[in-house]
């Protein structure tokens, strides 16, 4: 299908760029992963979602996607900084498990809340932990490099040194003066030159349960280090995409930046991609600010700030409705909204698997899959994209209560829109929308519907109107809505 073009807000140059692979039939993409020491939230779900997007419609557009996504289970510190205990390590010991039964624990869980929202698993799913040898031997060549040095066992990144032959702040806006004026010493870390200087290798405590032998120390890396390490390996010196949360821009990818010019001596990195973040009451969802809502919360109803179960499409749905660069704020009635929202779109769906053509048409939907293809190429735009399927459903409606007609051709059309854009790249399921395939959970349970509703019209073409209107009635006592066609019936839950 290529080539299409398909723009990106790419962070490093803050402009939309024209994407460009760097091989014309293959993308390299990485994007940083969880960190494995506890249940996945909201904020975790939102660059899952993004980034699943991402890779769904370039492999829509024929390209053959590397997706790499790490799973960080050694080397980040409390507060993401330099000094403190090992996330993962803190968790074990207050649980007095292993480590890795930590890790092993809450990547299961994560890996099947990713189910949940149907985000579909990355190519690679390297952990820091499987790639302290690449690690070592990264950190080896920075220190050949000239800009990184050992001090008490520890390796640390020289950026002033770094600074002074290239530019340490690029990505985030950031300079050297500003970090001198708003970065402290703290306790436990004047071995480093400069304050602004950060770990590739840290010599492990007595106490640090997760250690390995190097040249240096018995120690472990440095957070910055396992992505451009990882990178490396399975995209290669340069690859097309690097892709993120936006609070990961500093330290985390303006350090991997650094890293990999004092290794390589260039970018590693063609196209830098940051989604915003998830808020509560304006202030950033995350485990360290402790107001976060993990997704099996959501999909159970069971924290205190929710009024109800939201269904991981739902959630799905909640955050395609913004733009991925936008803030989006939670709150219980934007979900509920968007649970509406999503219910008016799979209605659509349902009802355009049973539209009846006519000989002749009264409506256009070509121009439609040109929209959808326009709202993605630009900057992946969920919200437009959504719009314009919504549209549709305005047209399939239409043409279902008889006020428009169309023929098989353009059914078929219909039907080739929302199975692409909705089911295939947004990635919606459908299944509980009365899909041709049949494949619902609740199919016996909308055949006993449809049953009743057959009878019903049975009876009104005996004109026998206490029984039909008996049927009618008892329907909308248990909850649905039936609505006459002129096609025969429809029915929905209301809502």
């Amino acid at each position: 299908m290529k080539p299409h073009n398909l723009t990106i807000y790419n962070s490093l140059s803050r402009n939309k760029e024209t994407f460009k692979p760097i091989h014309e039939d293959r993308v390299g993409m990485y994007v940083c992963g969880p960190t494995v020491y506890g249940d996945g939230h909201l904020g975790h779900a939102r660059p899952a979602i993004t980034f699943d997007i991402l890779f769904r419609y370039l492999q829509h557009l024929g390209y053959k996607v590397r997706y790499v996504r790490n799973i960080t289970d050694v080397g980040h510190l409390e507060h993401d900084a330099d000094d403190g205990e090992d996330k993962i390590a803190k968790k074990a010991r207050i649980e007095q498990l292993e480590p890795m039964e930590v890790v092993q624990y809450y990547l299961n869980r994560y890996h099947r809340a990713m189910d949940e929202l149907n985000v579909l698993p990355p190519s690679i799913e390297p952990h820091a932990s499987g790639h302290i040898i690449e690690q070592i031997e990264y950190v080896k060549s920075i220190l050949d490099s000239g800009y990184a040095y050992v001090s008490d066992g520890s390796v640390y990144f020289d950026v002033p040194k770094y600074n002074r032959d290239h530019h340490y702040g690029k990505l985030s806006g950031r300079n050297i003066d500003e970090l001198l004026a708003t970065t402290r010493d703290l306790d436990g870390q004047q071995e480093k030159h400069h304050p602004a200087d950060f770990a590739l290798w840290k010599k492990a405590a007595p106490e640090h349960i997760m250690r390995w032998p190097s040249p240096w120390s018995d120690g472990f890396p440095g957070w910055h280090l396992e992505c451009s390490t990882m990178g490396e390996k399975y995209l290669g010196e340069t690859f097309d995409i690097h892709g993120g949360g936006m609070d990961l821009k500093f330290p985390h990818h303006e350090c991997e930046i650094a890293q990999s010019v004092a290794h390589n001596g260039h970018d590693s990195v063609r196209y830098w991609m940051h989604n915003n973040m998830i808020t509560i009451n304006g202030q950033k969802m995350g485990k360290s600010l402790g107001n976060f809502i993990t997704l099996d919360e959501f999909f159970t109803g069971s924290h205190p700030l929710l009024t109800q179960a939201y269904s991981p499409m739902t959630i799905r749905f909640f955050i395609l409705q913004a733009h991925y660069r936008g803030t989006v704020d939670f709150s219980n009635e934007a979900l509920q909204a968007s649970e509406k929202a999503l219910q008016r779109m799979l209605e659509g769906y349902r009802r355009l698997q049973n539209l009846k053509p006519s000989a002749d048409s009264t409506v256009d939907v070509a121009p439609l899959k040109q929209k959808c293809y326009e709202a993605l190429d630009d900057d992946l735009n969920t919200p437009v994209l959504l719009a314009h399927l919504f549209e549709a459903c305005s047209l399939v409606n239409k043409i279902n209560d008889g006020t428009e007609r169309a023929t098989q051709a353009d059914i078929d059309m219909l039907r080739e829109l929302f199975d692409t854009f909705l089911v295939e790249i947004l990635g919606i399921r459908v299944e509980n929308a009365g899909s041709e395939s049949g494949a619902s959970n609740l199919k016996p349970f909308e055949d006993a519907v449809d049953l009743l509703l057959d009878m019903r019209s049975e009876a009104k073409a005996r004109k026998d109107w206490a029984t039909s209107d008996l049927i009618r009635d008892k329907l909308a006592e248990i909850g649905f809505d039936v609505k006459d066609t002129k096609n025969g019936f429809e029915w929905s839950l209301k809502k």
